[in-house]
């Protein structure tokens, strides 16, 4: 394909799919969002677990049953090699297939391809029991490693492992659709969710693929990623009400809100999407990523989100003063909000990064890894496609350490459709995209 032909190519949105805890498809969403309603609550799905109080965003509703009869039709042989976030994962894809009207009998399959991204994902501790336990002296605790292949192994359920590798979302996803064209799976935990929108737009700009089935599954609300956050004392523990426990850039705020959800785009080549008479909900109009870590071990967030930033506007060939509003990580902990609002700073300008209007939905849904970049990007998506941009909650007191202008309190009008989404992880692994809303 000649230089010309790649830039005269658009990439748009024309289908969603969302499981989140404040909604399963974009409806019920945006109807939570929009009213202010939190989907954290004191969650049944690992009872005991590390969160304090039990706290965390839940995607109610969402059993194996239920994505054994709607979501997965397609694959009910498979649902038995996928834990939950694979399920979520798989079944925010078929939700996003059905919602842009793709028909699969009618495409080229050879140009279907699908772009994934997912955590690290981690045995629940009850299927590793068995296989442990094996591996012990009668009456002690004490493990011993060299018993595993011989006992410990036999005692494993036989689909143990696939059910937890990071790159099966993406297999099954093209096992269902049959997508033949390029595919790939990204696992970079909460930079996750606009690199793989970068990746399956280059696809179809490099005119790989007329159609691109892209998004994030992912989940901190597990027994072992919890405990870790708790060893960390990185989950937030006030106030007593769970509702109103995620408080990005609040001056009260005591830390990150655990969750799970998993949201899909369609992405599609703009004249393939016109000749079949799609719906567009947006056009992507770059992305960009970065990674800073010293020497030393200590994460640089501040300088990673401020260079995804600044590489996604010279993707899209945008100033910052064209941005109507910053979909930001906002994930509610001390040092990780105010390194986040002084990167926006840094990229917009003293005068502008005050004025610039900016939303944190984790307060919503808390945090769920790999998924939280997608997860986020549609509450913007839905918000502007009606003119609104999606508030943040819970947020009450202004931290004179995060001098932003937050949207709080009720979605805010806005003539300006244009987006920017950004996330970060604990390892100063940085994402964005910009969006253009229709």
């Amino acid at each position: 394909m000649s230089d010309s032909e790649q830039t005269s190519r658009q990439v748009v949105i024309t289908g969603i799919g969302v499981l989140s805890p404040i909604g399963i498809g974009i409806d019920e969403f945006w109807k939570n969002l929009s009213e202010g309603r939190s989907g954290v609550t004191r969650c049944g799905l690992y009872p005991g677990f590390g969160a304090p109080d039990g706290v965390g965003g839940e995607v109610v509703g969402f059993t194996e049953e239920s994505a054994r009869k709607i979501y997965l039709k397609e694959q009910r042989k498979n649902i038995k090699a996928m834990c939950r976030e694979i399920q979520l994962g798989v079944a925010s894809a078929g939700l996003a297939l059905q919602h842009s009207g793709v028909s699969l009998d009618a495409i080229d399959h050879e140009r279907l391809g699908v772009e994934f991204g997912a955590n690290l994902m981690l045995s629940d501790p009850n299927i590793l029991a068995p296989g442990c336990e094996a591996c012990c002296e009668d009456g002690t605790t004490e493990f011993e490693f060299g018993r595993w292949g011989q006992e410990g192994i036999p005692k494993m359920e036989p689909l143990w492992l696939l059910r937890y590798l990071p790159n099966m979302p993406a297999c099954h996803i093209s096992i269902s659709s049959d997508a033949r064209g390029p595919s790939n799976s990204l696992t970079l935990d909460e930079a996750s969710g606009n690199a793989v929108l970068g990746e399956a737009m280059r696809i179809v700009l490099r005119g790989h693929a007329d159609v691109m089935i892209t998004g994030a599954t992912g989940t901190t609300l597990h027994p072992i990623k919890t405990l870790h956050l708790a060893l960390w004392d990185d989950i937030a523990r006030t106030p007593d009400a769970a509702g109103a426990r995620c408080r990005p850039f609040d001056r009260d705020r005591s830390g990150r809100v655990v969750g799970e959800g998993a949201c899909s785009f369609i992405l599609e080549d703009r004249a393939h999407a016109e000749r079949r008479g799609a719906k567009i909900w947006a056009r992507l109009l770059g992305t960009g990523s970065s990674c800073v870590f010293s020497p030393k071990g200590v994460a640089g967030i501040r300088a990673a989100l401020a260079n995804a930033m600044r590489s996604a506007l010279r993707d899209a060939g945008l100033t910052p003063d064209k941005i109507g509003h910053v979909n930001a990580h906002g994930l509610g902990t001390k040092e990780t909000d105010i390194e986040e609002a002084a990167a926006i700073l840094d990229v917009f300008g003293s005068d502008l990064g005050r004025r610039v209007p900016v939303t944190a939905p984790k307060s919503f849904m808390g945090n769920s890894g790999a998924g939280c970049g997608t997860l986020e990007l549609v509450a913007s998506v839905i918000g502007l496609s009606r003119g609104l941009i999606p508030h943040t909650l819970n947020y009450d007191t202004p931290d004179p350490a995060c001098p932003l202008n937050i949207v709080a309190g009720q979605p805010r009008e806005t003539d300006n459709r244009i987006v920017l989404n950004i996330n970060v992880t604990r390892a100063g692994q940085a994402s964005a995209a910009i969006v253009e809303v229709y």
